[in-house]
């Protein structure tokens, strides 16, 4: 007689999800802190403030839902700074023949997926470490860069270029105006939409362990998570209707999240990184083949480097030949603070979106207290050994390592 599902307690709901919450908890004890510590008080809270975080960083949570994928498989990829340089360059000469924004988009996607075509060929059939390929790819392309911008700036011919980066998706017909406030209701509208989607997904998928005999929540904890993150989409969107509207790049991540996130938890490859990841050898062993998935990966991070890039330059409104530094390290520090494990085969989409965020929010508020460069290296060094450091805890505590 099979087992009957049985409801999840709030113990060991919080002792199996301990680290996809602790996530969610930093974040907010980071965004408290730097209310009280920044003047005038809670400023990073303000309607302008969060648009801008996500206009400012998008580029990392993009760059870190495809560097999740690279190190699940025991990865690292180096090179993505001076790849999203690269096709930065590329990208606005391109858009200054006149061919429009969205051929532009198209075709750094394409050059970004044969980038990672071209370091995942390398990587999983030639056998070279991802470590070497893809510094030297960080050298390489960076030279390349300097050569087609004769270490020049590229400016684009006018400012359509920048509307994926900090356009706004809103129609004005709907605004309303309260008090000396406009509010652009679009944003509440996609707020809205997005809720009722969450909520039907969660609710079917529900019903799906429960048909199938897996561990669900109860009730009053399901209805709770739904309560919880209704009011954090509708908080979110009620900062972006009072300020410009809503966001274009916020739709951009919104679909490379689902797509990677469904891709990871629902499809074949997704399983596959993860075996791969878990145990190269046992996975190559079960039949899967492990050197077109390492390939595929890298194809993915490509293409995501590619679409990071347009959205970095479209923010700068320029490509500089400098740019994309350090950006490999951001989407790296934001993966193990989102819960990837160093040794490879754990993560989630959405836990490194969290880090991405909690990275941006680090960022944001330094910058907005005044703190220098120098000491925001030192912040950001001390924050990516702790999460190491706290996985690497965790697995010995496992057991598992």
């Amino acid at each position: 007689m099979a087992d009957t599902p049985r409801q999840v307690t709030f113990g060991s709901l919080i002792k199996s999800n301990i680290r996809n919450y602790s996530m969610f908890l930093i974040l907010a004890l980071i965004m408290i802190i730097f209310a009280f510590l920044l003047t005038p008080t809670g400023i990073n809270f303000s309607p302008r403030n969060i648009t801008n975080i996500f206009l400012q960083y998008s580029y990392v949570l993009i760059l870190a839902i495809g560097m999740v994928q690279v190190i699940i498989i025991g990865g690292i990829d180096l090179s993505v700074g001076s790849v999203c340089a690269f096709i930065g360059a590329i990208s606005v000469m391109v858009y200054n023949t006149g061919i429009g924004m969205i051929p532009t988009v198209i075709i750094a996607l394409i050059v970004g997926a044969a980038i990672g075509a071209f370091q995942g060929v390398i990587i999983a059939y030639l056998q070279i470490p991802a470590f070497i390929v893809t510094l030297a790819g960080m050298l390489l392309f960076r030279g390349l860069t300097y050569i087609i911008t004769h270490v020049n700036p590229i400016s684009p011919i006018n400012d359509g270029y920048k509307q994926l980066a900090a356009g706004m998706f809103d129609f004005p017909a709907l605004n309303i105006q309260i008090g000396n406030t406009t509010w652009h209701m679009t944003a509440i509208i996609v707020g809205a939409v997005v809720f009722v989607a969450f909520v039907i997904s969660e609710i079917i998928s529900r019903n799906k362990r429960i048909k199938n005999d897996f561990d669900y929540l109860p009730m009053p904890f399901f209805v709770a998570k739904i309560a919880i993150i209704g009011v954090l989409i509708f908080a979110l969107s009620q900062r972006f209707a009072t300020y410009r509207g809503f966001p274009v790049i916020v739709i951009v991540l919104a679909i490379a999240v689902f797509v990677f996130h469904f891709m990871m938890k629902n499809m074949v490859m997704g399983r596959y990184i993860y075996a791969v990841g878990g145990n190269a050898r046992s996975a190559k062993l079960s039949g899967i083949n492990s050197e077109f998935v390492t390939f595929m990966v890298f194809c993915f991070m490509g293409t995501l480097t590619g679409l990071a890039s347009v959205i970095s330059t479209g923010y700068m409104n320029s490509a500089l030949p400098q740019a994309g530094v350090n950006f490999e390290m951001d989407a790296i520090a934001s993966c193990y603070i989102g819960g990837v494990s160093a040794s490879g085969g754990i993560g989630t989409v959405i836990g490194v979106v969290v880090g991405g965020l909690v990275m941006s929010a680090i960022n944001n508020g330094m910058i907005l207290k005044n703190i220098g460069a120098d000491w925001q290296y030192v912040v950001k060094a001390a924050i990516c050994l702790l999460a190491v450091g706290y996985d690497v805890f965790n697995r010995r505590r496992s057991g598992l390592g």
